[in-house]
């Protein structure tokens, strides 16, 4: 089964001097790095990213028709009219009705929320809910994460004598419904500044529209935890308002958090005190969408509306069930999957079959297009109708590809990474022919797959708690602030362990005189190419893994391959010999310095003003250039200089500083304990 890598790494890099005048400011040395490898290199820029004030947030009458919105609805409260809120089955749309309707409902409206179900009604208003809605006498309709393209629907709500009022974020195509009010902040003729909202992000710009500049820290607290979720879940851009809103609404449910939330926390063991924007995205948002993805969407709302801390309990415990079953059928559909495509993948995965769960579609196209480096689409064949879920890989444009085959598609919908389809199976075979053409056409004109990394860490030194730490603290990542990934290069491969079932494997590598694990997901042993015993360059994330109160550096690899850094035999020996492990004649004398090496590192260190201090390898290195020896060769100098009274060493952790002694005195080189073991093995 071909397994596409990544053909090159793009490593970003840094100016020494801007990370130099980072750290005088304040930044940690991993956070300064970053910050300048993503042109922040100036402190007064950096601090203004990072910032995460409310007064960031522009005023939400500046958003075109949100005067109109606020009129409607605050008329609707005044003179207490039946309403009703129009969301979508996922964690976006969820949330968004959750916010809505539990304001609308504080004002004492009636207040009917309605979320269609993704297997039997899909995307977007539809009729059969506004009858329901007039039946009940709703003379108002509040859309949330929908309805910017609900043109006869607005139309059929004003027949039934409903007024309506949409709030979206998607792009608007064409003529905008004839509603009370279109709120979003794609509208072509809207000035609004920040484009980047999810809908639960116009749903909470609406409720402080209505409550006013003056209740913006009370909103916050009272709908900050939902509006971050939704915006987590729908991986909206992590800069400007969404880095506000997210950082401060994960303030707000650390500090109390609805009760639906805090069960949802206990029921998957995340602590409230170290709720953030990965956990959320990991853990919390993959089992609210579990509702929407197995039909159950209901099951997610009554959760977060919740009002009682028994039944929250009970709802987070139904939740997670669902979910491991939502897994269980995952797992089934996606090994169906890989078992079609034993034979190789030279082009598009385009997958189809009739005992497919249309509910993780998605998911699974997305795990085939990530283990395969090509787009995947996968197609739930229901008595002729296939309707697919479409994932991009490396910057190819899915969206487009699908336009290309328009007239063998029903329907289709999305953007560049991700879409969705319905087509009539017969034109299956048709439809993967022209998808094939598509993408050779585009690989062969632009297409390498690339890792942009944003710099090269030159010291494991620099990977401690503390600076992970400082550097995870800078999240929420998303579009715009991703998050961060760095290299090593020249990395030895000490262990190699499946784990997951051999589905991901674990791996330990040592550098600089330390070891650290590294977890690879969705990777085997046998995919890596790599083994115990060799040089690796490494891309990964940084993590904390967290387990029986022991805190411990872990990277999370997203890329390894044989070293391009010839590899120096000397360091392997060295270290072996200082544990007193056995080395052979002829090992022992390739680390044995001469007295010209002895005096030249002697040389190199009193020509410098003062200590040469520094991480092990920066400072053995630099010896070692300066005299033209191997990084083992210098090792062993300075351990008999230190053991013979001409320098005094001061180590911690990965760092060195080496004192040479100023008094002149003279020893004999014959009389080292070191030397003589390192001569004659006893």
């Amino acid at each position: 089964m071909t397994i596409r890598a990544f053909d090159e790494w793009k490593i970003q890099g840094f100016d020494p001097q801007h990370v130099t005048q980072l750290e005088r400011a304040g930044f940690t040395p991993l956070t300064a790095r970053l910050l300048a490898s993503r042109g922040l290199s100036e402190p007064k820029d950096a601090i203004e990213f990072l910032h995460d004030g409310l007064e960031t947030l522009s005023d939400p009458f500046i958003m075109a028709d949100m005067d109109k919105a606020a009129a409607r609805i605050r008329r609707a409260i005044e003179t207490g009219e039946r309403t009703a809120v129009y969301g979508d089955y996922d964690v976006d749309g969820l949330t968004s009705t959750c916010l809505i309707t539990t304001y609308l409902r504080s004002k004492g409206l009636f207040c009917e929320p309605y979320i269609p179900e993704r297997l039997t009604e899909g995307y977007g208003v539809n009729e059969e809910a506004l009858r329901h809605f007039k039946e009940l006498g709703v003379t108002l309709i509040v859309t949330v994460d929908c309805g910017v393209t609900a043109c006869a629907q607005a139309e059929l709500a004003r027949e039934m004598g409903m007024d309506m009022v949409i709030t979206d974020h998607h792009e608007c195509s064409g003529e905008l419904p004839f509603a009370d009010a279109v709120v979003d902040p794609h509208r072509p003729d809207c000035p609004y500044p920040f484009k980047g909202l999810a809908g639960v992000g116009v749903a909470f710009k609406l409720v402080c529209a209505l409550e006013g500049a003056h209740r913006l820290e009370q909103v916050m607290e009272e709908y900050g935890d939902l509006a971050a979720m939704g915006t987590i879940a729908d991986i909206m851009p992590m800069i400007g308002e969404n880095r506000a809103i997210v950082r401060r609404g994960i303030a707000a449910l650390k500090k109390k958090g609805r009760i639906g939330l805090t069960a949802l926390m206990a029921e998957t063991g995340v602590e409230r005190s170290k709720v953030n924007s990965i956990n959320i995205s990991f853990v919390l948002v993959p089992k609210l969408n579990a509702a929407g993805r197995m039909g159950k969407v209901r099951l997610a709302f009554d959760l977060l509306m919740s009002r009682s801390a028994e039944e929250a309990e009970a709802l987070a415990k139904e939740l997670c069930m669902l979910n491991q079953e939502r897994r269980s059928v995952e797992n089934e559909v996606y090994e169906d999957a890989l078992t079609m495509l034993s034979d190789g993948v030279d082009g598009p995965i385009i997958l189809a079959s009739e005992d497919w769960h249309q509910g993780v579609s998605g998911i699974v196209a997305s795990r085939l297009a990530e283990k395969f480096g090509v787009p995947a689409i996968v197609i739930c064949n229901v008595d002729g109708n296939g309707r697919g879920s479409c994932r991009s890989a490396y910057g190819f444009n899915i969206f487009e590809a699908l336009d290309d085959s328009a007239e063998l598609l029903e329907t289709y919908g999305g953007h560049e990474l991700a879409a969705g389809l319905t087509m009539d199976i017969s034109n299956l075979p048709a439809f993967r022919k022209r998808m094939q053409e598509f993408y050779k056409k585009k690989e062969g004109e632009e297409r390498k797959l690339t890792l942009f990394v944003d710099y090269e860490v030159d010291s494991a030194s620099l990977l401690t708690i503390e600076n992970i730490d400082e550097l995870v603290s800078n999240e929420p990542w998303g579009g715009g602030n991703p998050p961060p990934i760095l290299c090593m290069r020249g990395v030895s491969v000490d262990s190699l362990t499946p784990i997951g079932g051999d589905r991901h494997l674990k791996m330990r590598i040592s550098r600089d005189f330390r070891s650290i694990d590294c977890v690879f997901f969705s990777k085997t042993v046998r995919e890596l190419g790599l083994r115990t015993g060799m040089r690796a360059d490494i891309a990964f994330e940084v993590s904390v893994n967290e387990f029986r109160g022991s805190r411990n550096v872990q990277l999370l690899l997203k890329d390894a391959r044989p070293s391009r850094i010839p590899a120096d035999p000397s360091v392997a020996l060295t270290i072996k010999f200082f544990k007193n492990e056995p080395l052979t004649p002829e090992e022992r004398e390739s680390i044995f310095p001469d007295r010209s090496i002895f005096a030249a590192v002697w040389r190199s260190m009193i020509s410098h003003q003062g200590a040469m201090a520094g991480s092990v390898r920066e400072v053995v290195a630099d010896l070692g250039k300066s005299v033209g020896a191997s990084y083992g060769k210098v090792i062993i100098c300075l351990n008999v200089f230190e053991e013979l009274g001409l320098a005094e060493i001061s180590r911690c952790k990965d760092n060195m500083s080496i004192y040479p002694d100023s008094t002149g005195k003279k020893v004999n080189l014959e009389n080292s304990k070191i030397l003589h073991r390192l001569k004659t093995g006893e």
